[in-house]
């Protein structure tokens, strides 16, 4: 009966070993998925922008708009060393509108792609409009107090001052 006991002990202890090996392997592959995920992401809103900026209205006399010449360049200005809200471009601009016009329960991705004039059901949209958000929140003009729900920073909260020629 002991030699039965002790076999057992052995096979139980190699599953262990065997599992912990399987559950690294796991964490690994899952580390790498997220990093080519994230990568994805970036990928996705780079061209949704390059698309937007195709998309740019033409001049009447048929010149392209007035865009400012490729190269680096931030989209999004930190808040800090921005004068207001009118410094950001016209997409911007708009979502700091619908973020105002949310009020407290904040501006959700699906809400900004509409903000956008973009097709809410196309879920690559909404998570372009999310991507916008969140370099909103990087450079400090948003904050986002509950996953997936982005509101203007406790100091900018009065009337007007996130719209477009408002207060700040």
């Amino acid at each position: 009966m002991r030699a039965v006991l002790e076999t057992r002990q052995k096979a139980a202890a190699a599953q262990v070993k065997h599992l912990e090996a399987e559950l690294q392997r796991v964490r690994a592959a899952l580390a790498d998925a997220e990093e080519v995920h994230r990568r994805r992401v970036i990928g996705l809103e780079q061209y949704l922008e390059a698309l937007a900026e195709e998309d740019a209205p033409v001049d009447v006399a048929g010149e392209v708009s007035r865009r400012k010449p490729v190269g680096p360049r931030r989209a999004v200005p930190h808040r800090q060393l921005a004068s207001g809200v009118k410094e950001l471009s016209p997409d911007y601009q708009a979502l700091m509108t619908a973020t105002v016009d949310a009020g407290g329960d904040g501006l959700g991705a699906r809400r900004a792609a509409v903000a956008l004039g973009w097709d809410s059901a196309s879920d690559s949209r909404v998570e372009g409009a999310r991507a916008r958000l969140k370099r909103l929140v990087e450079r400090g003009w948003l904050v986002e107090k509950k996953p997936g729900r982005f509101t203007l920073p406790p100091s900018e909260q009065d009337p007007g001052a996130g719209r477009p020629g408002g207060g700040s």
